[in-house]
């Protein structure tokens, strides 16, 4: 992480090649990369690699970066590209020319919200300044209190903003009444397995949001026809929580069930769970989901596809570029996050509405270490044994640790580093190895206050015990 770090601002580049030469650093970075240094920074000062000295280094160099960016003042959020050399807002996109409307992401405000807290709560000498650049940012700039429609009592998240016009779809309003009208996202975040339920968890946490919220986002579409474009019919029940109606809806893969992501991937299922207890909170619902995903991804890599490996999550392509990859069949998404380059479509039709297509066929399937660390407090001898498989078969491993993808029949491997996945490693190896480091850093009283009362009174439609994949 700190080789990603450019010494002019502090800030980390979004990426940086497999021998971690500083000429090889991207030249864009996004508040999450940020957040991700930070939050990574204390995770590694709790288990030791570096010093608690060093640590509030790296942090408070971030800060003073963080500090010197623009931002957008109505609603105190920061834009979702800057050069990590200048801290400029980044207007052209460096590696093509191509122009960039600045735009403020919901999900990746989140992520840096949910870092500054960790480092408020955790360094005193950065404690100010920390909240001096939290305090202002307001998720309820991005809550839309209509968009389930007028019978809801409950709204969704706008996937973000952009304060001048974008081409292409935008709505333009401004839920805060707070400063001029701005280009909203003509999508919502309305799943619940997805990562940005960070950033509703802080706005619930900071009042920002109503509760209700949280029940507003799916847990799956209906089972009904009106639906069957979806990747499979949802088993489930009917429920009200806070007066939003809840359709508890769950898929099913190989005997498993479970609440699907979008993409079938770990990174929309677990990120959020390094800094919220989701499992503890939420024993009948998140404390059965994530322990069902990690069965499925287990199950998926060793017993489906048969590649002697698991772990599929957006990541690296190791034959060029980035790509979303994950568990086609544990997705909402009819397209599908494939597992490999060579994979076809999984289809398990919907009911009567739609008949399913053939089985798919796998090929060179792509593993990321980081979707195996994410599944450390569930199953962790499986996780060990893979990464050390991963380790010692694959040329997987590189001066800064596990490189980003891996495509295990070809061997091809995106020998570079992504600082949301290295955050994501070290966020997973602190609250493993440094006794909850990262989720003890993030949960104050008044996080455990707003949102555990809430997990607490849900059940989703998964089985206690799911055994298939262990």
């Amino acid at each position: 992480m700190v080789a990603m770090v450019d010494p002019a601002t502090g800030l980390p580049a979004d990426n940086i090649g497999g021998d971690l030469a500083p000429a090889s650093r991207s030249a864009y970075t996004s508040p999450t990369n940020i957040g991700g240094l930070m939050w990574s920074a204390v995770a590694a000062r709790d288990i030791g690699t570096i010093s608690r000295r060093e640590a509030s280094k790296v942090v408070g160099a971030a800060l003073d970066g963080l500090s010197d960016l623009d931002r957008h003042d109505d609603s105190g959020m920061f834009y979702n590209w800057y050069d990590p050399h200048t801290g400029a807002v980044l207007h052209t996109w460096p590696e093509d020319g191509n122009v960039v409307t600045p735009f403020l992401s919901s999900v990746d405000n989140g992520w840096l919200a949910a870092a500054l807290l960790v480092v408020r709560n955790t360094f005193p000498e950065h404690r100010a300044q920390a909240a001096a650049l939290l305090t202002p940012m307001d998720f309820g700039f991005y809550y839309n209190p209509a968009a389930r429609g007028p019978d809801i009592p409950a709204g969704l998240l706008r996937g973000g903003f952009w304060d001048t016009q974008p081409p292409g779809c935008s709505v333009v309003d401004n839920y805060r009444d707070r400063g001029p009208d701005v280009w909203y996202t003509c999508n919502h975040y309305d799943i619940a397995v997805t990562e940005p339920r960070i950033a509703s968890y802080l706005g619930i946490a900071f009042g920002q949001i109503p509760p209700a919220h949280y029940f507003a986002t799916q847990r799956t579409f209906p089972d009904t026809c009106d639906w069957s474009w979806l990747e499979q019919k949802a088993v489930g029940f009917h429920t009200t929580h806070l007066g939003v109606p809840v359709f508890e809806g769950a898929f099913t893969y190989r005997g498993i069930q479970f609440v699907p992501s979008w993409g079938g991937d770990m990174f929309e299922a677990l990120m959020p769970d390094l800094f919220v207890p989701e499992a503890k909170w939420g024993p009948r619902s998140w404390g059965r989901n994530h322990p069902a995903t990690v069965a499925g991804q287990i199950e998926h890599g060793l017993r489906d596809a048969k590649y002697g490996y698991w772990g599929f999550s957006p990541a690296s392509d190791p034959f060029g570029g980035y790509k979303a990859w994950g568990v086609d069949a544990m997705g909402m998404d009819p397209g599908g996050y494939p597992s490999d380059v060579e994979a076809s479509n999984y289809d398990a039709g919907f009911g009567d509405c739609r008949a399913g297509g053939p089985a798919p066929t796998y090929g060179d399937g792509v593993v990321t270490p980081h979707a195996a660390f994410l599944a450390l407090p569930y199953a962790k001898r499986a996780v060990v044994d893979n990464l050390a498989k991963m380790r010692a078969n694959l040329d997987a491993y590189g001066p800064g640790g596990f490189y980003d993808a891996i495509a295990v029949r070809s061997g091809t491997v995106a020998k570079r580093y992504l600082a949301l996945d290295q955050s994501m490693i070290l966020g997973a190896l602190g609250n493993e190895l440094g006794h909850d480091s990262v989720r003890r850093a993030f949960v104050t009283p008044q996080i455990e206050r707003a949102l555990r009362p809430l997990m607490a009174m849900e059940t989703f439609n998964v089985p206690a015990r799911q055994e298939a994949a262990w």
